[in-house]
């Protein structure tokens, strides 16, 4: 599966922005996707989360309550609302798919096999 992420930009603190991550191929429906991002100089970590059927999302702990997962599978497409940006959300962020196997490592970055792109966002304050 190739995935093609979307939507990045340039935003004031409290501002909001909708990532897209449009997948190739039939079988886009039966991976398990995750958002993840890196700002220079530090490590990729773990966003959010959504498996195949939508019916396990999850979210890291600095955007919890602030960002929101979902997905459309006849569009091939993932989505994540960022709400009430701040300045340290600035990244590059990066959607990644990973085979349905019977669980979903949602946060383990070696678990997924097919990155996008990524898509900037910078936070300005």
């Amino acid at each position: 599966v190739q995935l093609q992420a979307s939507g990045g930009g340039l935003v004031q603190a409290g501002g909001s922005l909708r990532l897209s991550c449009v997948g190739s191929g039939r079988t886009f429906s039966t991976y398990n996707i995750g958002w993840f991002r890196q700002a220079p100089g530090k490590e990729r970590e773990f966003v959010a989360g959504i498996s195949w059927h939508s019916d396990e999302v999850y979210y890291g702990d600095v955007v919890k309550g602030r960002f929101t997962i979902s997905r459309d599978n006849s569009e091939n497409s993932v989505y994540l609302q960022l709400n009430s940006l701040k300045p340290e959300d600035t990244a590059v962020y990066y959607c990644a798919a990973q085979y349905y196997l019977g669980a979903f490592y949602y946060s383990q970055i070696s678990r997924y096999g097919y990155w996008g792109q990524g898509t900037q966002v910078t936070v300005s304050s």
